[in-house]
C-alpha cells in the first residue's frame, strides 16, 4: 500500500553482517520538534540500538538444531523408529 505521506528514515549498516545487512528506522515527525534533539543525536541513537541488538543476539548462543550435522538427524530418526518398533512388538 502506498501512502501520500513522506517519512524520515535512518538506514544503519550492520555492525555484524552475519545477522543482518541494514537496520531501517522510521523516525517520528515530532522527534526533531523537541528542544535539544539534533539529527546527529537521533542517528547516534539508531546506531547504538543496532549495536545493542547485535551484541544481545550474538551473546545468546544456545544449542541450535540447524547447527547439527545430517548424520545426527539420521541416528535420532533411527533410534526413534527402533523405540517405536520395540514398543509395538511388546504391546
Amino acid at each position: 500500500m502506498v501512502k501520500g505521506v513522506s517519512r524520515r528514515v535512518i538506514v544503519v549498516d550492520s555492525p555484524d553482517p552475519k545477522l543482518f545487512e541494514q537496520a531501517i528506522f522510521i523516525v517520528r515527525n515530532e522527534a526533531f520538534a523537541r528542544e535539544g534533539v539534533t539529527p546527529d543525536q537521533v542517528v547516534s541513537e539508531a546506531c547504538r540500538v543496532a549495536k545493542g541488538y547485535t551484541s544481545a543476539v550474538a551473546g545468546h548462543r544456545g544449542p541450535r538444531w540447524g547447527d547439527l550435522p545430517g548424520w545426527i538427524y539420521a541416528v535420532m530418526g533411527g533410534g526413534a523408529i527402533g523405540v517405536l518398533w520395540l514398543l509395538a512388538s511388546v504391546l
